[in-house]
């Protein structure tokens, strides 16, 4: 039975807590390994000044309108939407089901992450440079896999239970600071390697030639997921901000953390890749689990006696970002809970555990006795069907509904009123048009090309 009344509802201890929480939230492995090979993959430096400008217009925009929806509402994202009639609870539905999804299997992704880390120090990096062979045998394992996932889950449901102040607010005080720090340590050593120079070149200077669509789509899709944008969470982390805490300059600083990790990860990848392999065109040629867990430990490698060392503090480095993501997401969850059934946190948590326990030991199979089941065409796994569902399809939609509910629904003054709360709004007629006409026309731009993509239909 639900308790009776409402739990009472957690808190930021200020506004940095915040800002630092989204941001965690915000730098995930989509940074560390989708961002620099999109970068190649688009000349480098081109790519980024169309990624800074889509992080500042269109991503800045949305973020402000869930993160004003939480506060304004003091909800996640079902009861969020509920609160202007129970009609429209149906988007804070499918918004919710997002973290559901996507928590089991990025879970399976940390536990990869955290195999590698322990691997260097464990295994040394010779073992794990062989094209592939370590890390195929050990996702296909039907045990060590599913340990070292479970393990990645115990660390975060141990900061998740201990509150948003006691837990997640100290984790990401610790490690958003020393992921930041590494990250600049690793970069620094890459560039100094020979030949490094001419992947810093390629990274940095831009080459307008490679301006295309498919640039504009694939800066607009990362971009998308990196902030973690119509999956509940800034809705929820919303909901936990005091009413004096500025919103335009919190999610502004929230852009600025996500594009400025997004840059330390190309350029530690990019320029140490392109020693490797020569060209950005043989970087961008790698994508992905092949890119983080094939090639750059091949990279590695050849570093000397510096590869394990250099492979420890990275994989330390994408653990951390896969944590804090990890954190948010079981978070999101805990709180769609609590808000639904108005249980307590312990209770919730309790619940959030056992789902993705589950669901993350099925996912997982899909590598090992369910390997079988190839829902996405021939070679498709379990993980890249969830991974499908939620980013390219229920995401894009989820952005599209809240657009066009602020937008002609309730209008954009509700928003544009709790934003001016605590602070001007000096750009409140660009976001109102931007969130009328702009974002719901990118949001459908995103939902078609990357569901014709995985479908074959397109290629960027």
């Amino acid at each position: 039975m639900a308790s009776s009344g409402a739990p009472a509802r957690s808190s930021w201890s200020g506004k940095w807590a915040f800002i630092l929480a989204a941001a965690a939230s915000a730098v995930g492995l989509g940074n560390m390994w989708r961002f620099p090979y999109l970068a190649a993959q688009y000349g480098g430096g081109t790519f980024l000044l169309t990624y800074l400008v889509l992080v500042f217009t269109f991503g800045v925009s949305l973020l402000l309108l869930e993160t004003a929806l939480g506060r304004k509402t003091g909800q996640s994202a079902i009861g969020a939407f509920r609160t202007f009639g129970k009609k429209y609870a149906f988007i804070g539905v499918l918004a919710a089901t997002v973290p559901f999804i996507i928590t089991p299997y990025y879970c399976i992704i940390g536990g990869w992450v955290t195999k590698y880390t322990a691997a260097y120090l464990i295994n040394g990096p010779a073992a794990l440079a062989d094209d592939g062979g370590f890390f195929t045998g050990f996702i296909t394992s039907n045990t060590e896999s599913f340990l070292w996932m479970l393990l990645f889950m115990a660390i975060v449901f141990i900061v998740v239970s201990l509150g948003v102040k006691g837990g997640i607010e100290k984790a990401n005080l610790i490690m958003m600071p020393a992921l930041i720090i590494m990250a600049v340590c690793i970069a620094i050593y890459t560039m100094t390697m020979p030949g490094a120079l001419d992947g810093v070149l390629y990274y940095l200077v831009p080459d307008f030639s490679k301006f295309s669509p498919e640039l504009v789509i694939g800066a607009l899709g990362q971009m998308f997921y990196s902030l973690s944008l119509a999956m509940g969470i800034m809705i929820t982390y919303g909901s936990y901000l005091d009413k004096k805490s500025s919103l335009t300059q919190s999610v502004t600083r929230i852009g600025g953390f996500d594009i400025g990790v997004s840059f330390l990860a190309g350029l530690m990848i990019v320029p140490a890749a392109f020693v490797a392999m020569g060209s950005g065109e043989a970087v961008a040629s790698n994508s992905g689990p092949s890119l983080m867990f094939i090639t750059l430990p091949g990279v590695f490698g050849g570093m000397g006696d510096a590869a394990t060392i250099v492979g420890f503090l990275f994989f330390l480095l994408v653990l951390f970002a896969a944590l804090t993501s990890a954190i948010s997401l079981t978070e999101t969850c805990v709180s769609i809970i609590m808000d639904g059934a108005r249980w307590s946190r312990k209770k919730s948590l309790i619940a959030v555990i056992a789902v993705v326990t589950v669901a993350g030991v099925i996912v997982n199979m899909g590598y090992s006795g369910l390997s079988f089941i190839e829902p996405l065409g021939p070679g498709s796994s379990l993980l890249d069907f969830f991974d499908f569902i939620s980013n390219s399809v229920i995401m894009p939609i989820v952005a599209l509904l809240t657009c066009v509910f602020v937008g002609w629904i309730i209008k954009p003054k509700v928003i544009v009123d709790e934003v001016k709360r605590s602070s001007p709004f000096k750009a409140e007629k660009v976001w109102t048009i931007m969130i009328k006409y702009v974002a719901p026309v990118l949001v459908i731009v995103i939902l078609v090309a990357y569901v014709a993509q995985t479908f074959g239909l397109v290629s960027f």
